[in-house]
């Protein structure tokens, strides 16, 4: 017997709470360092600001230590991990999967493109749109192979990145400060232009795309493998907990919840003790005592070792949710989740108010302590919002655009008695 298009909606299973957590965590991070990124020409880049305050280098030290390299990688693991949960969508809605794919692929890079020209260079959407083909062409691949895939990949990136950072550090300091200095003297110019008009704006993020693509290219792998991770855990559903047992009954399940907590744990350990310390020589070769020949090294070691530190973020953060303080936690986080596109790019409105010619024109005029403490205060704005439009509606603004164009039909966008579930 056919089963009504009503019945399958009522069958779709909920949401993963735990999942639009996670998003809701990562923007925090994302937000961080996209923050400070676009404040001034020196945020977070090789060239140290000479008059940074000891204050304010600490700030910018710990974000690199901490945040940098690491949610981003957090958000790429969901990406595919979601993706996943898309393929099993369309299955159930009898629809071919691979145009549903193409056609949110091409709203993502719409987006992307908008969103680098318009507001903020360092857009990732775009890279998510050309990867996210790769997974579409791998959508019928094991888990296993996608492991296998994404250790590989990671392996390749890697070298490459080590290989450079090793030519850097080959090079005399002269010619490395040099080269900061043949950097730096292009930051005025940059300055002006954030100071200018809309036009001069535009101009500069068009300006910065060349370097931006380079970076994204030698940073594509990285993102491709953690695309893979999540594939890998989304097809073995490692964050519904049905993985996760071993036996059978009442006793068999909390045998298996236990086991699952202690592989965890034993994950968040590992992770911070491979993860920490290549984030620390990162950020003291970012800009730090180390010199500017290090920078590169720095930058691949701590990228090399950013999926370790990213796993025990994933993997503590999983422990906490699961704990009573950490449910009123998730109730807080998962609404800004679910509608994690509209909080990414809001975020990057707000702060080109802020910081470019379309509002308050602030670039280079406020440090990194400053521009943190603001950080805070858009992301509790943020939390708020999205947990007051989630409650009266199934999806943000860009993500019903995103949808609609995915599905080439309008969904319903009013909230339903099970929306806070789903």
């Amino acid at each position: 017997m056919a089963i009504t298009a009503a019945h399958a909606r009522q069958a779709r299973p909920l949401r993963i709470t735990e999942l639009d957590a996670l998003r809701g965590f990562a923007l925090l991070g994302i937000l961080l360092v996209n923050a400070l990124m676009m404040a001034g020409p020196y945020g977070l880049g090789a060239v140290a600001d000479p008059d940074a305050s000891v204050f304010d280098r600490t700030v910018e030290g710990l974000v690199q230590t901490f945040v940098v390299g690491k949610f981003y990688l957090l958000f790429s693991f969901l990406f595919g991990y979601s993706f996943t949960l898309q393929l099993e969508s369309a299955e159930r809605d009898g629809a071919r999967a691979v145009p549903r794919q193409l056609r949110r692929t091409l709203g993502l890079f719409a987006l992307g493109s908008l969103h680098a020209v318009l507001l903020y260079v360092g857009d990732i959407l775009v890279t998510y749109a050309l990867l996210g083909l790769i997974l579409i062409a791998a959508r019928n691949c094991s888990p296993r192979a996608a492991r296998r895939a994404a250790l590989i990949v990671h392996g390749c990136a890697g070298a490459l990145l080590l290989l450079l950072g090793a030519l850097f550090l080959l090079m005399p300091d002269a010619e490395a400060a040099a080269l900061d200095a043949e950097l730096a003297a292009d930051f005025p110019a940059l300055v002006a232009a954030y100071h200018g008009d809309a036009v001069s704006v535009v101009r500069a993020n068009l300006s910065e795309l060349p370097d931006v693509l380079l970076s994204t290219l030698l940073m594509g792998g990285f993102v491709l493998a953690a695309f893979l991770v999540g594939v890998d855990c989304g097809k073995r559903r490692l964050l519904t907990g049905t993985g996760a047992g071993t036996g059978t009954g009442a006793e068999g399940h909390r045998a298996g919840t236990e086991d699952h907590r202690a592989r965890l744990r034993r994950i968040c350990l590992l992770g911070a003790l491979v993860g920490l310390p290549g984030s620390l020589f990162m950020a003291l070769a970012a800009g730090g005592p180390l010199g500017p020949r290090w920078m590169m090294l720095g930058q691949a070691v701590g990228t090399l070792t950013a999926p370790a530190l990213t796993a025990a973020y994933v993997c503590g953060m999983l422990l906490f949710l699961r704990s009573a303080r950490g449910r009123r936690a998730s109730a807080l986080l998962a609404p800004a989740g679910r509608m994690a596109l509209t909080n990414y790019l809001s975020q990057s409105l707000v702060m080109a108010l802020v910081f470019t010619a379309y509002g308050l024109a602030l670039y280079d005029r406020l440090g990194p302590a400053v521009v943190v403490l603001g950080v805070f205060v858009l992301y509790a704005a943020q939390l708020a919002l999205s947990t007051w439009l989630m409650a009266r509606y199934r999806y943000g603004p860009v993500e019903w655009l995103l949808r609609t164009v995915t599905l080439a039909r309008l969904p319903h966008a009013r909230s339903r008695p099970d929306a806070k579930a789903r």
